[in-house]
């Protein structure tokens, strides 16, 4: 008896075609076809698991909203003292985004495009989450320390500003390193447990 092919595996598999093609030809320019022969199936199988281009794009953003989540829930579980925490959600950001390089490429794509991203891409409660985690960090490694020169909020804005100024131009450059880029944004933007950065 033939074996039965792991649904979710092979859903798995034809997203991560989907969003390949997407970073490689645009969202725009790519068509089920060219996902299908990415993922080495007939484009009526594709068909099975989602029934067009926007609802691929759509589980593919959910999925990275999904892990993100995931990644600020994780942080907060973590033991430490806050600085520490801000710094491991720093670096697992910085490594979710180098993983997700393409998927970021296809998100700055739609966004781009002149055309009104779709609704449920909704990138300002993604950004409104991380600042919302990192103010919190922030503000709980304060209460022992002087008064911060800028205030918690503001700090998370200029953090997570950077990391995303990191990740476009790692986009736009393929020379730039962002593995290299975590150290630096680590010394220069999160406060040590004294209330100066971290070295």
């Amino acid at each position: 008896m033939p074996r039965q092919v792991d649904r979710e595996a092979r859903r798995e598999e034809i997203l991560a075609a989907a969003v390949r093609v997407f970073a490689r030809c645009g969202y725009a320019g790519s068509r089920i076809e060219d996902i299908a022969r990415e993922a080495g199936i007939a484009k009526g199988s594709v068909y099975l698991y989602f029934g067009s281009r926007e609802e691929l794009l759509r589980a593919a953003f959910e999925g990275l909203a999904a892990r993100s989540e995931a990644l600020l829930a994780e942080v907060g579980r973590r033991p430490g003292g806050a600085a520490a925490r801000l710094e491991l959600l720093v670096r697992s950001v910085m490594e979710l985004l180098a993983r997700e390089r393409d998927l970021a490429r296809v998100l700055l794509d739609v966004w781009s495009a002149g055309v009104r991203a779709p609704e449920w891409i909704d990138m300002a409660a993604f950004y409104r989450d991380y600042r919302a985690a990192v103010t919190a960090l922030l503000t709980a490694g304060g209460e022992r320390g002087a008064e911060p020169a800028v205030t918690p909020e503001a700090h998370a804005a200029v953090l997570v500003g950077a990391i995303e100024g990191c990740v476009l131009q790692a986009l736009f450059d393929p020379t730039v390193d962002l593995a290299a880029l975590v150290e630096p944004l680590v010394t220069l933007l999160v406060p040590s447990e004294e209330g100066g950065h971290t070295s």
